[in-house]
């Protein structure tokens, strides 16, 4: 696979890293999703590790992989607001399915990442399965306090222009009606690794519950013991998804 360094999703480039294992042939494609930064000006940082994660995809499963960074983060345009990231997932996967050497697409997203991952696959069949690591069951409590989530979204750095988002209720208002438990069925019978830490201090492993008992009984639920809101710094959730990969049939 010739490296894919940037996408284009609706008009704006985002970066991207790309990892083929060695040698030729078609093989089956990881497109690695971020979550949501944190901290101030975390939105620069975003996707650093999840270039690390595909190299090792493609190393020790033999998969393709790419991951990108979002508009609004790293080296990519724009400005964030969800249906954009949703336009970005979309993008990413039009990337990968296009190809002649790939044979299959799946995703893995964490935290919000993980949101979107289920959303594209509820609306997509090209998507082959998912893994999800720490994602939320809806994102209404994420932005109950839509002025303080607008604040914190300009500290990280993923709203840069001045005077984006035009119209905030509405910008807030398109996070808050996804509910992510409600496209889970539509992403059966398809494979789905499920995981989540117990120790989460951001989301409840209630939520993997609610999305597992909404998909049924194709989901894979793995909850990690006294595992973090993190879990993509968690080598006990990365050897799930490494054995999950395995698992799959191309």
């Amino acid at each position: 696979m010739v490296q894919i360094t940037e996408i284009v999703s609706e008009g704006l480039r985002l970066g991207a890293h790309s990892a083929r294992p060695v040698g030729s042939g078609r093989v089956p494609a990881l497109l690695v999703v971020p979550g949501f930064p944190r901290g101030v000006g975390g939105a620069a940082a975003l996707g650093n590790t999840d270039q690390t994660l595909c190299d090792r995809v493609a190393r020790d499963a033999g998969w393709a992989a790419l991951t990108f960074t979002f508009r609004g983060t790293g080296t990519s345009e724009g400005d964030f607001s969800i249906d954009g990231w949703r336009a970005d997932v979309r993008a990413a996967v039009d990337a990968l399915a296009g190809r002649d050497d790939i044979g299959g697409v799946w995703i893995a997203g964490f935290r919000l990442g993980g949101t979107l991952a289920i959303l594209a696959a509820a609306e997509d069949d090209r998507v082959r399965g998912i893994a999800t690591f720490a994602a939320p069951a809806s994102l209404t409590t994420w932005v109950s306090d839509p002025q303080w989530f607008l604040e914190y979204a300009r500290r990280t750095g993923v709203l840069r222009t001045p005077g984006f988002p035009p119209d905030p209720d509405a910008w807030i208002g398109a996070i808050a009606d996804l509910r992510p438990v409600d496209a889970a069925p539509l992403v059966a019978p398809r494979p789905w690794l499920l995981v989540h830490g117990s120790a989460d201090d951001v989301v409840p492993v209630e939520d993997a519950r609610r999305l597992a008992a909404a998909a049924g009984p194709a989901v894979d639920v793995r909850i990690i013991t006294n595992g973090p809101h993190r879990l993509r710094h968690d080598p006990r959730a990365i050897a799930a998804l490494l054995g999950w990969l395995d698992r799959q049939e191309p």
